[in-house]
């Protein structure tokens, strides 16, 4: 968001100042140069002078006049060749001179005109020129002049864009705050604005789509809720009378049967112990937090695992410390991690911990096929699972890995896939630096 306002700033100012350059050359096309204008103000006493006081002197008067010019002014009057004005002046100004118009040459502190056009002044009065040097005419003040006047022009473009901006960056600064406080799962976080917002209609209409959103997230936890209460009672009936059959049952192939039938109620009715794990979840505004040693739990969740043919191997760093968290849900979300790499290991899984610098770092490797890049976003989603892993022998609903997310995510952490020296995935836990104790 600042970056967008810096931008616009930029923007704004680069234009102003395109504006200034633009104006002063169109002006100084039209109208002249304004630095002319300034000196030919500055000049006037001279020019008032030699126009209202030497030139209205009779032709035998003219040169005596012209001399006490010279004794009571601070400049310098001569007279020279026609020629030399016009070496002495740029070849845009020639035509002036030849007009018989007064030429200034601010850069020299100069001006310029010739006696007159057809040589009544004197003999000889038409080829020669007045040059009157030393003149009160300040560049440096007329350049200051000419940045004040523009700089008060910015500041009158500024000043109401910057108030505009100001509003608007606030309203935007709010939607982005709800934006963020959405996207982190307060579903009910909403934009409050003036209906004299210039955004108004965009965070109405922003408002509205999280209205939506959250109505279909509720509707969609209190669904996966409810079926997951509702369906812990026929689970129920079922078993109980499967037990009752198995009892009378003589025939061993029905018996074989039955087991079956067990075996496919008992994932059942994980199944719904898993959705119920996620609808908590989903559900709950915060962890249970409490201070627990790091270590002590790491090894419970390895030594919880069932004997598998793979080897497990255990790497914890020294002054793991202690955490401020929900043990029970940290737990289970590397109880997860682990079981879900015991699956597709071929030889080896490897539990691993340090803390560095104020991090904590839990990995969990295997040895198995690995994960796909184009699959590593998807693989949180619940029920969503690699095609190899849909069959009798891996098992799972594809709910560990989502609930393990989430776990973590609930402690404001991150989970996250990568690839394993071992060959196969390796899930990396990151706890900050707020979960962490001494």
């Amino acid at each position: 968001m600042n970056r967008l306002f810096f931008r616009f700033f930029v923007l704004v100012m680069l234009a102003i100042t395109g504006a200034t350059f633009v104006i002063y050359f169109v002006f100084a096309r039209l109208f002249g140069d304004p630095l002319d204008d300034i000196a030919r103000r500055q000049a006037s006493a001279q020019i008032f002078l030699l126009e209202q006081y030497v030139d209205r002197a009779p032709a035998d008067e003219w040169l005596g006049r012209l001399n006490k010019v010279r004794e009571v002014s601070e400049a310098h009057f001569d007279l020279i060749p026609l020629d030399q004005a016009r070496a002495a002046l740029p070849a845009r100004q020639h035509a002036a001179l030849e007009r018989g118009q007064v030429v200034l040459d601010p850069q020299h502190k100069a001006f310029f005109r010739r006696v007159d056009l057809k040589g009544e002044r004197y003999i000889g009065s038409n080829e020669e020129a007045i040059r009157a040097y030393n003149l009160p005419i300040d560049l440096g003040q007329a350049l200051a002049m000419e940045v004040v006047r523009y700089v008060v022009v910015a500041l009158a473009l500024l000043v109401p864009i910057a108030l505009w901006s100001r509003a608007h960056w606030r309203a935007l600064q709010t939607l982005s705050r709800v934006a963020d406080e959405f996207g982190a799962g307060q579903l009910s976080a909403r934009a409050r604005l003036r209906p004299a917002d210039a955004v108004y209609p965009l965070a109405e209409r922003i408002n509205a789509m999280a209205e939506r959103i959250q109505g279909l997230m509720d509707a969609q936890k209190n669904l996966l809720h409810s079926v997951s209460h509702e369906l812990r009672t026929p689970i129920a009936r079922l078993e109980f009378a499967l037990e009752l059959l198995n009892a009378r049952a003589a025939d061993p192939a029905l018996a074989k049967r039955i087991a079956a039938m067990e075996g496919d109620l008992a994932e059942l009715n994980a199944l719904v112990n898993e959705l119920l794990s996620m609808s908590k979840l989903d559900n709950a505004q915060g962890p249970t937090r409490a201070l627990f040693e790091l270590e002590p739990l790491l090894r419970e969740c390895a030594d919880g695992l069932h004997p598998r043919p793979q080897r497990l191997h255990v790497d914890l760093g020294e002054r793991l410390g202690s955490l401020d968290a929900d043990r029970r849900l940290l737990g289970r979300a590397i109880g997860n991690l682990l079981r879900n790499a015991q699956k597709y290991a071929a030889h080896e899984v490897a539990l691993r911990a340090r803390r560095d610098d104020g991090t904590l770092e839990i990995a969990v490797e295997d040895d198995g096929p690995g994960i796909p890049d184009e699959e590593r976003d998807r693989i949180f989603e619940p029920f969503y699972r690699l095609d190899r892993s849909r069959d009798r022998a891996t098992g799972g609903f594809g709910l560990g890995l989502s609930i393990a997310h989430k776990a973590i995510a609930l402690h404001g952490g991150s989970l996250q896939v990568e690839q394993s020296a071992l060959g196969g995935a390796r899930f990396v836990i990151r706890v900050p630096d707020g979960v962490l104790a001494g």
